[in-house]
């Protein structure tokens, strides 16, 4: 059984910063954001906190050798792999390659909505749709680009589109190069993702729809459909898989 009161520190080593925080139980504490994963930045951030166990979860660039045995050394750490015990069963066909924030993202959903069924999207680098089932199996899901990445595409695959940067949007139509480009990058990944809700409940009743990542704002603000945002939700799936594997 886990220890309630014990004090966890979760990382998520992700494409482009690391996210951190620590946990009493089911109590988010206090979060952090680094440019790496060192022992320096995590010394100073548990320096009020007595840390009995650690999760790291690498996405994106490698641990230093030194900083993971460093970890290993003065802390109780698991390091999330495709062998990590889960509170859910995982029914991907290809579990090697499936990507460790995916997994998390979906046992945070578990801990939030124990016995229901979940769709989990993260809006980040990219786009990730997963589905958890009331009876506790994870499905998998869609995979599709994020806005940043539709947007540094064009000027990369095309001769003559410029490089347009996120911002509002006057209307469904654009009236210049620009704002068409802006307009159909972020109205198309809107539509795509309110159309995914849309048929996955069409397959799954009473279906929880949480929303997180670095551009849940954008699509907070315009989905139509009821959705449960939780930018902290990969944390918290982090924590829930410490806590059922000590």
């Amino acid at each position: 059984m886990p220890d309630n009161h014990a004090t966890h520190l979760v990382i998520d080593v992700g494409n482009t910063r690391v996210k951190a925080a620590i946990f009493t139980g089911d109590e988010l504490v206090q979060r952090f954001t680094w440019e790496k994963c060192s022992k320096e930045n995590i010394t100073a951030s548990v320096a009020n906190h007595r840390v009995e166990n650690v999760i790291l979860s690498v996405v994106g660039s490698p641990v230093e050798d030194e900083t993971g045995k460093w970890l290993a050394a003065n802390y109780k750490m698991l390091e999330l792999t495709t062998d990590t015990p889960l509170p859910f069963q995982n029914r991907y066909a290809t579990p090697a390659t499936l990507g460790k924030d995916r997994l998390a993202g979906v046992a945070g959903a578990y801990a939030r909505f124990p016995g229901q069924n979940c769709l989990v999207i993260d809006a980040g680098t990219c786009i990730t749709y997963d589905v958890l089932t009331a009876a506790g199996d994870f499905l998998g899901g869609n995979i599709s680009p994020g806005i940043g990445l539709r947007f540094n595409a064009l000027p990369v695959f095309t001769a003559g589109l410029p490089l347009v940067q996120p911002g509002p949007m006057d209307g469904v139509l654009g009236n210049s190069t620009e704002s068409a480009i802006r307009n159909g990058v972020q109205l198309g990944a809107l539509l795509e993702m309110e159309g995914l809700i849309e048929m996955m409940r069409g397959e799954w009743d009473e279906l929880n729809v949480l929303l997180t990542g670095g551009d849940a704002n954008f699509f907070v603000k315009k989905l139509k459909t009821p959705i449960f945002a939780n930018p902290d939700l990969v944390l918290e799936g982090l924590n829930k898989i410490l806590d059922y594997n000590v």
